[in-house]
């Protein structure tokens, strides 16, 4: 990660925390590829306590059955996977109902350097966001190595996240 991207990481986290407070909401994280890389830049923030609830860390598909209620059948062979619309979708819908925040982001993909496939080459990613019944999803092709494509995809997470604030990003 070089210098502009930690600018603007704590560029939009501040303009988070600020529209979060103004709006008297809370924010819940659901990561996998991330690996709680969100939840680490936002807590980075002091005073985040007052807006950030929870990050949950669900980088197996068992976690992300048993602790954001991902169905089971999504793992399945026939099923969509665990970097998929359906499952970040129900990773931030089990987020919002867990922690009882009112703001969410979950992220899953495949981060590299090995993993992909012709479906899913490295630098997939899938990201949702959900405020009240206003879910939002949206497909990435990053390029880079690992680090690049978590870093691509936090940048992504965050500017989501400001999309329901401001038009601005």
């Amino acid at each position: 990660m070089d210098e502009s991207d930690n600018i603007e990481i704590d560029r939009r986290v501040k303009a988070l925390s600020d529209h979060l407070l103004k709006a008297n909401l809370v924010m819940v994280t659901a990561e996998s590829c991330t690996g709680g890389g969100i939840a680490q830049v936002i807590t980075a923030l002091a005073g985040s306590s007052r807006w950030f609830d929870s990050g949950f860390v669900t980088y197996s598909n068992e976690a992300k059955q048993s602790m954001l209620d991902v169905p089971a059948v999504f793992f399945e062979p026939d099923g969509p996977g665990a970097v998929s619309e359906e499952t970040v979708r129900a990773m931030v819908t089990g987020a919002l109902r867990k922690s009882g925040a009112d703001l969410a982001v979950a992220v899953s993909g495949v981060a590299g350097p090995g993993g992909g496939s012709v479906s899913e080459p490295v630098g997939t990613v899938w990201i949702a966001w959900q405020l009240g019944a206003d879910a939002r999803a949206r497909h990435f092709l990053f390029s880079g190595d690992r680090e690049a494509v978590r870093q691509a995809t936090i940048l992504e997470a965050l500017s989501g996240l400001l999309a329901y604030f401001s038009s601005e990003l």
